[in-house]
């Protein structure tokens, strides 16, 4: 299983760039049991840093192993939603549109 870091690491490289032309967005990833992320996207590019933004779009909020399946895949997004397994604040609807910006393996 993939470990957190690898996921953020992997990012920039499964990033569509295409999908993300004209958007300027930051998604910020509070991992409750390990460290918080930000993911800036600006006109086609993708930077990750480890740490807060000031303006992030939407912050999801969840553990390290839901984190960890709804990158992969073996978890459901909106489910771990549904099921109390993450949570979000700012835009909700933005948080839906994450896989947009990238493939998933």
């Amino acid at each position: 299983m993939a470990t957190v870091q690898e996921i953020f690491d992997e990012m920039p490289r499964r990033f569509v760039a295409d999908a993300a032309v004209g958007q300027q967005l930051i998604f910020q990833f509070d991992i409750t049991d390990g460290d918080t992320y930000h993911v800036a996207i600006d006109n086609g590019t993708c930077r990750v840093v480890k740490g807060t933004s000031d303006d992030s779009n939407v912050t999801l909020i969840t553990d390290s192993e839901s984190f960890v399946g709804i990158m992969t895949g073996e978890l459901d997004g909106m489910q771990a939603f549904m099921a109390g397994k993450v949570r979000t604040e700012g835009n909700m609807m933005l948080a839906t549109k994450l896989n947009d910006f990238f493939r998933s393996e």
